[in-house]
Order: structure tokens, then C-alpha cells, then sequence
């Protein structure tokens, strides 16, 4: 059967169940959904670094071009008619295009990791951010259409995360990187995550909110932490580590070993 065929569309969501003032007040939810909006509408720019890197691979390259790439693009879609609604006096497409400007400066073929193995533990953890960071967004609230929304959006990163972590296991076999290597690739990822991706996207979402005031290092941590603040009870730690855990095959007492670590280093990464 045809994956397109059965996969949710945002045509069924339920709109007409939409409750926009459980929401429609919290800063916070607005800035976490407007910045993933865009970093999901903006998927086809690393998919084309990323579908030329795998060219010569084509069950590589047909999944991320007929399976990624479209399932990434709707949830930005999705995402803009969500915030679109509930916040309707924000400028989606002129803050956007801001933001576009200056994220595809940075979104180039260098970004990725020349081990293809590599690359592809890399993105697990893209795929792991996402998994926990709908998570935590499905958790916090009890608007349906959000609830609804975010289950759908956890459920593909996570079926997103098996394929990547399937082919990392058959890169491996051909590369043989080493466990330093792996985990070098998974440590500049997560560096990436939080650097980059989001200061970017939540940077222009508050110069919209904020017009003429000053956004630095210090204001994002000041957004961050009011984010933290709400969604890091429901942040799933565990999920995370085990999703990072699984690209390093550690063994059960070496992973008992790590495990406090990472789940420090999750609670830092993923909210």
C-alpha cells in the first residue's frame, strides 16, 4: 500500500474543534510553535544538501525525497495554519521570509558529515530533538486540534528516526567508524540543535513580537527558560537517551554507566 495513501493529511484535523483560547494567551506555545513552523517549512533546503549526498543510493535518496522530505514540509504547513488561526494577527510569510534569509546563508552541503554513516547518526538525533520535542508539546495542553496535531508530528519523527538509525547501521558496516567517531557526529548535532536551529527561528519570531528591542544570547536564554519553565515537565528524558544511546551500541552495562549523563545532557538539548 501506497505510505501517502494512509497518512494523515491536515485537511483531517479537527478544525472545527479548535479551542484557540487554551492557547491563545500563552507566549510561550505561541514562539515554541511559530519557530518549529518555520524550521519545518525551511526541510527542503537541507533535503536537497542531503538527497545529493546520498545521489548514489536510491533507496536512500527515494526515501527522503518521496517519504522525508514531503512528511517534514506538511508539518511546517500544518504548523503555519495552526498559528495562523490562533494568533491571527501575526505576519507568518513577511517573519518567515526573514528568517529564510538568513537560515539558508548557513544551510549548506558543508553542514554535513563526509562519513555518510555519520551523517546518518547525525540526523538521528535531529529526529530525537523533535520526537521529545512534540512530545512535551502534546503534553502541555489540552486544545484538541494542538493535541491531535502534535501526536501526528511525534509519531512520523519517530518513524523517521527508525529509517536513519536503519541506514546508520548499514553505512556502519561498510565504514566501520569508531565509537569516538559516532559520538563526535551525535555532539556536534546536539551542539547544532540549540546554536543554531532554534536561536535563529525564535530570534526572528521575537523581533516580530518585541519590534525595536535587542535580541541576543542573553534574551534567548531569558525565551528559553520561560519555555523550560512550561515544557520541560514533559520533556521524555529517558526517550531521548535511548534514542541517542541506540547509534553508539553500547552494551547493557556500559549504557547503565553513561545513562545519568545523557539524561543530564538531554535535559539540556531538548528544552
Amino acid at each position: 500500500m501506497d505510505a501517502s495513501a494512509t497518512h494523515w493529511t491536515i485537511e483531517a484535523l479537527p478544525w472545527h474543534d479548535l479551542r484557540s483560547e487554551r492557547v491563545a494567551g500563552c507566549e510561550e506555545l505561541f514562539f515554541m510553535l511559530a519557530s518549529a513552523s518555520f524550521i519545518e517549512t525551511t526541510t527542503d533546503l537541507y533535503a536537497r544538501n542531503l538527497v545529493q549526498h546520498f545521489a548514489d543510493d536510491p533507496e536512500v535518496s527515494a526515501w527522503l525525497n518521496q517519504g522525508w522530505e514531503p512528511e517534514e514540509l506538511q508539518h511546517g504547513r500544518a504548523l503555519r495554519s495552526y498559528v495562523e488561526r490562533v494568533w491571527p494577527d501575526f505576519d507568518w510569510q513577511t517573519t518567515y521570509a526573514g528568517f529564510f534569509a538568513d537560515y539558508s546563508q548557513r544551510c549548506t552541503p558543508e553542514l554535513l558529515q563526509p562519513m555518510r554513516s555519520l551523517e546518518m547518526a547525525s540526523r538521528c538525533v535531529v529526529e530525537m530533538g523533535t520526537a521529545s520535542y512534540y512530545t512535551a508539546l502534546n503534553l502541555v495542553t489540552t486544545e484538541p486540534v494542538l493535541v491531535q496535531l502534535t501526536r501526528n508530528i511525534y509519531e512520523d519523527e519517530v518513524n523517521h528516526y527508525k529509517h536513519f538509525f536503519k541506514y546508520f547501521r548499514r553505512y556502519r558496516e561498510i565504514e566501520k567508524p569508531g565509537r569516538a567517531q559516532v559520538l563526535g557526529a551525535l555532539w556536534n548535532r546536539l551542539k547544532l540543535i540549540d546554536d543554531e536551529d532554534s536561536y535563529m527561528a525564535i530570534r526572528h519570531v521575537y523581533a516580530w513580537r518585541n519590534p525595536g528591542k535587542t535580541y541576543n544570547r542573553r534574551v534567548y536564554k531569558e525565551v528559553g527558560a520561560r519555555i523550560r519553565s512550561l515544557a520541560g515537565p514533559h520533556l521524555p528524558h529517558q526517550m531521548s537517551v535511548n534514542m541517542l544511546l541506540k547509534p553508539l551500541d553500547i552494551a547493557p552495562m556500559g549504557r547503565r554507566m553513561v545513562n545519568p549523563l545523557l539524561v543530564g545532557v538531554a535535559r539540556m538539548v531538548t528544552t
